[in-house]
């Protein structure tokens, strides 16, 4: 595993799809399956796909900073903080496995929204 290529790989597939082109994103970074964790996603490319078109239509402006990115054998994480309409904040925990081609084929997360109010002055991210 390469594991520097998983990394610019799990980022840049995630970003694509969040801005808009999931379709591509499945194309050139998913393998022959991609298994879907996420309850709120159907499984598969087409679920993918389908959920993240839907995103782009519903709230095109909503933005997304990769904060972190670790990998370990087969698995990238990816800690990011998102921003969607009228400011309402996010942190996602992001767990892709790869397969022995280097080609994404399985998905897990954790959201979190950001509070108003924090019992610490540090940031979720």
């Amino acid at each position: 595993m390469n594991l520097e290529q998983n990394k610019k790989n799990a980022v840049a597939f995630y970003r694509m799809a969040y801005e808009g082109n999931p379709s591509g994103a499945i194309e050139q970074y998913v393998g022959q399956e991609y298994i879907q964790h996420n309850p709120d996603v159907a499984d598969g490319k087409i679920g993918f796909i389908s959920y993240f078109e839907r995103m782009q239509v519903e709230y095109p402006n909503k933005t997304i900073d990769f904060v972190r990115c670790i990998a370990e054998g087969d698995l990238v994480a990816l800690h990011t903080h998102q921003v969607w309409p009228d400011n309402d904040q996010y942190i996602t925990m992001d767990f892709f496995r790869f397969d022995e081609q280097g080609k994404i084929c399985e998905h897990w997360d954790s959201i979190q929204q950001v509070p108003q109010k924090s019992a610490n002055p540090n940031t979720m991210y």
